[in-house]
């Protein structure tokens, strides 16, 4: 058996957005700091498991897909913030 099709919806969302807030928006090339990022944005969305993205966006409204794009923007800045902060702490701690 071969589940390499499903995938959680919110994974490509959050990639895009880290790649234009984070990399294009404000340089960032520090790819362990960008996938700390992304696991901590993903963390903090629910899971929308699909085989293929297709079915999501055929079944999601106007309005939820403005949801789902307002709250992946939102956890990917606070996210940002978060391990930003973490790896301060870390890096300035005796």
């Amino acid at each position: 058996m071969n589940f390499e099709s499903v995938h959680n919806y919110y994974e490509r969302l959050v990639f895009e957005r880290i790649h234009e807030l984070l990399v294009v928006g404000e340089g960032l090339r520090d790819e362990d700091f960008l996938e700390d990022v992304a696991c901590v944005a993903l963390n903090g969305l629910p899971a929308k498991y699909v085989r293929h993205d297709v079915d999501m966006i055929f079944y999601l409204t106007s309005d939820e897909r403005t949801t789902m794009e307002r709250m992946v923007r939102e956890a990917v800045i606070q996210a940002r913030e978060f391990v930003g902060k973490h790896r301060e702490e870390k890096r300035l701690a005796p």
